[in-house]
Order: structure tokens, then C-alpha cells, then sequence
């Protein structure tokens, strides 16, 4: 964890889908995210994590509505920005600068009518209307050489880019503004395991360069554990453990966190074989041998 100092705090969210009968998807979770830290959001689909990444960002859309909670941004210079009371233009201005989002699945993401270049263009328009065309042109560019494209990708379209290229594109939007904060839906799911880790290096690489906090979501717990500084583990709509990654590893807590790490096997195909605490090594050893 770079630095124990809050940059984002979210008290007793609840988030409800106002259906027949309702479904409450988050029940009073409450996060305190670091300045420069890697928070791990675990869990199984339909646990309620992308619903709260929206909540916390201010983007749900009815039927979903925030029934509880607060939601506070500590900016950099010193003042709280009360994020749940933020509307209309205030809010627009607050997305992409303060926190931005890479959402799942970048080709639903992209515009797929317009080069990358006029998607890039539209945030300095919006944010930075005081950008020349040619600063413009050069952040871009700048853009793309910081994830590893080709700058002259830049007249591309969505359909043109690999799935690597594409997820590595709409990370360069996020940072386009440099923001303090930067959620990550599940970038890497679709993608193989060669380009994801080339991403997961390059999200690293850039974390260190410039210092703002990630909400990395995924089910993909070993993944976490070796990227996140915390893990929370969340289930049913509610965070059941929050803990660093060693803990979680050597010591969790949570019989559904010991769930989640007993379900990948090693690489010997020994079945439970990813949990290394607390298990006999001999039994270990012989059900790998057989």
C-alpha cells in the first residue's frame, strides 16, 4: 500500500433493484479505499460487485436505485467531496477527472462508429475545453505509448484492434485526465492469459508511475492475491471478509473465502491444492504423486 491516507470513503451502501419482488444487492457495505492502493473486489457473479462500483461512481440507472449510505471523495487538495449529493453538471465533471472506470468488455465501451482518436478528443472537449486541437493530438498519443499501442492506432476504429488492444485503449481514456481514482471491471476476463498479463503488468507499471488507488473487480481471486494490496470478499451483497492478500491467503477467515480458495486446483491437479495453509504436505504429496 503506498500511503495509509483515505481517498475514498463509502459508509452503509444500499443498493436496491426496485423489481417485483425487490432485490437488495448490496446491503450496507462500507469501503475505505487508500491513496495508491490496490483494493481487490472478490466474489461470484450476481455477488453485487459491479453494483457497487456503480453506485460508489454514481452510475446506476433504474431500476437500481442507492437506498442508503454515503459516499465521500478526500481530493487530493485537501477538501471532501460529498459524491452522493453530486448531480447534473457537478457530477459530469466530477466523472473521468476524479475517478474514472474501465468497464467490462471493451467493445461495448467503445464507440464503434467513430475512431479512437474523436473518443479521446470528446473527453479533452468535455473536461479541458481549453486544449488546443494539437495539445489534444499529443496527449493522445502520449495516451497510447503509456499502455503499449501504436500511436498511429489513433485512426483506428474499435472493430480494427485486437481484444488486448482494445481493453488497453479504454484504459488510456481512464487516465486521460489523470484521475485519483480508477475502477476496473473485470478487464481482463475475456482476454488470454498471455494478454492479460501483459495488462495486469502495464496497470502495475502505471499505478507506480502515478500514484492513484484501484477497485480491481473480478471472481478471479488468485489473481488478486497477487496484485492487490486488500481483497475484500463480498457475498450476497455483502462484504463477508476485508483483509490484506497475505491474510487472506494464509489466513481466511470466512467459510466462503476458504470456498473460493479451495476451488482452484494447483498445477499438479491436486484437487484444494491452491490452499497451502493448514494442509498436511505428506497428504499433500501423495495425492499429487497419484
Amino acid at each position: 500500500m503506498a500511503e495509509n491516507e483515505p481517498v475514498l470513503t463509502a459508509h452503509d451502501i444500499s443498493i436496491t433493484y426496485e423489481v417485483n419482488p425487490p432485490v437488495h444487492a448490496v446491503k450496507n457495505v462500507s469501503l475505505t479505499l487508500n491513496r495508491g492502493e490496490i483494493l481487490g473486489l472478490a466474489g461470484e457473479s450476481g455477488c453485487g460487485k459491479t453494483t457497487l462500483a456503480y453506485g460508489i461512481n454514481q452510475l446506476l440507472k433504474p431500476p437500481a436505485l442507492r437506498t442508503g449510505g454515503e459516499i465521500t471523495f478526500h481530493d487530493k487538495d485537501g477538501t471532501d467531496i460529498n459524491v452522493a449529493s453530486l448531480s447534473g453538471d457537478s457530477l459530469r465533471a466530477f466523472r473521468w477527472d476524479k475517478i474514472s472506470m474501465v468497464f467490462q468488455g471493451a467493445m461495448n465501451s467503445l464507440n464503434p462508429v467513430i475512431s479512437i482518436k474523436a473518443q479521446l478528443f470528446d473527453v479533452f472537449t468535455t473536461h479541458r475545453p481549453e486544449m488546443s486541437k494539437r495539445e489534444k493530438l499529443e496527449r493522445s498519443e502520449e495516451l497510447l505509448k503509456l499502455v503499449g499501442v501504436d500511436p498511429r492506432r489513433l485512426d483506428s476504429f474499435a472493430h480494427e484492434l485486437s481484444g488486448g488492444m482494445r481493453q488497453r485503449v479504454m484504459i488510456a481514456m481512464a487516465l486521460a485526465l489523470n484521475p485519483q481514482v480508477m475502477i476496473m471491471d473485470e478487464p481482463t476476463t475475456a482476454l488470454d492469459v498471455v494478454v492479460q498479463r501483459g495488462i495486469l503488468r502495464e496497470v502495475m507499471r502505471l499505478r507506480e508511475q502515478f500514484n492513484f488507488a484501484v477497485v480491481f473487480i473480478t471472481h478471479d481471486l488468485p489473481l488478486l492475491l497477487e496484485i492487490s494490496d486488500r481483497i475484500a470478499v463480498m457475498l450476497k451483497g455483502e462484504i463477508v471478509e476485508l483483509d490484506t492478500s497475505k491474510n487472506i491467503y494464509e489466513k481466511p477467515q470466512h467459510e466462503y473465502t476458504k470456498k473460493l480458495l479451495g476451488s482452484f486446483p494447483s498445477l499438479t491437479g491436486a484437487r484444494g491444492g491452491f490452499v497451502r495453509s493448514g494442509v498436511d504436505e505428506t497428504a499433500t504429496a501423495q495425492g499429487d504423486q497419484s
